[in-house]
């Protein structure tokens, strides 16, 4: 499977690539920047995008010089060496809120811009209210639409058996071959928490990547079944914000510790290798939304240790590591931690 997989991404690259799409008529990079949104306007409660923040969001791409590219296409680029145009984006959404279909899609489909969409098909089967029907999903997917997985029934997969983790996630897999014909490629992590049980499963039933729910950019050094987004929901959605997002550019980092972001050990000893070429790291700060800005100790030209003075609490914990880069943009690596419950 995951051969198949990876046979039919190099078949995209290398189509995109006779057509031009990936012209060096725009400075080219190995990178892309993924927005992350749930669902839109006042029906999609604190975690929807107000229209107008949206609307804002799609005429700053559309009057800059960014290229909006399917998730597909870029995960396919960066596994096979192809160069993205600079600035690249790519748009998802999670949870197949009515408001996708009803407001995102047609400013989209004006804009020209593709998306993403990802379900948990527990919630489409049992007409839970404010989901979209299967009639609906099935009309965005033929449209080009790129439909993905949130498994079944959205359950916190990382603390889940590898038996149950498998199981939810191969149920929505054949439940969306059932409706659309085909399986999906791209899997939406639910809550963002995923670690190293989930991934051997996503793996094994040949996704090309899976995507949290933490900050930061897309690039080769990226592990395909870590891949970061933005959130633009509520607050975070200010235009301020989402033209600071839209221009960062990856920090790439090798030899993470601890391997797994569901912790046995708390607080955790966070170290990482900064990628050789990103120039001095004086300026490099890490933070957690709880302690604010963390000490770090540097370790040779390049190896960071990062220091948490307390163990971090049950759940989720994020950590936003950023360093100034060029042209006015920020270099940004985040990760996403998780605390099991006794």
């Amino acid at each position: 499977m995951m051969a198949r997989m990876a046979a039919g991404l190099a078949v995209i690259v290398a189509v995109l690539v006779e057509l031009g799409a990936f012209s060096g008529a725009a400075r080219a990079q190995d990178s892309a920047v993924v927005l992350m949104y749930h669902g839109f306007g006042a029906e999609a409660g604190p975690t929807g995008t107000d229209i107008a923040d949206f609307e804002a969001h799609i005429a700053h791409l559309a009057d800059g010089d960014y290229s909006v590219l399917p998730l597909g296409q870029v995960v396919a680029a960066l596994q096979t060496g192809t160069t993205l145009p600079n600035r690249s984006i790519t748009i998802t959404i999670d949870s197949a809120h009515v408001s996708v279909y009803r407001e995102a899609w047609p400013r989209l489909k004006a804009a020209g811009f593709p998306f993403t969409v990802f379900v948990a098909t527990d919630s489409i089967d049992s007409g839970r209210p404010g989901t979209l029907g299967w009639d609906r999903v099935r009309e965005l997917a033929s449209a080009g639409v790129t439909i993905g997985s949130q498994g079944a029934a959205y359950r916190h997969l990382a603390t889940l058996s590898t038996m149950a983790a498998a199981a939810d996630i191969e149920r929505a897999h054949l439940r969306l071959i059932e409706e659309l014909g085909v399986g999906p490629a791209m899997f939406a992590y639910p809550y963002g928490e995923y670690g190293a049980t989930v991934q051997k499963v996503l793996a094994g039933q040949g996704y090309a990547a899976a995507l949290g729910q933490h900050s930061g950019v897309l690039s080769r050094s990226t592990d395909p079944l870590a891949v970061p987004r933005f959130s633009l929901t509520g607050r975070f959605a200010k235009i301020g914000r989402f033209r600071l997002v839209v221009d960062t550019l990856p920090l790439p980092v090798s030899d993470l510790v601890p391997p797994d972001p569901v912790l046995g050990v708390n607080p955790p000893a966070l170290g990482f290798t900064v990628a050789d070429g990103i120039g001095p790291l004086d300026d490099l700060a890490c933070y957690t939304g709880r302690s604010g800005r963390l000490p770090l100790e540097k370790l040779g030209p390049s190896r960071i240790e990062v220091r948490f003075a307390e163990p971090l609490p049950v759940g989720r914990s994020r950590v936003n590591c950023t360093l100034p880069g060029p042209d006015g943009r920020w270099r940004w690596f985040g990760l996403q931690f998780l605390v099991p419950a006794e």
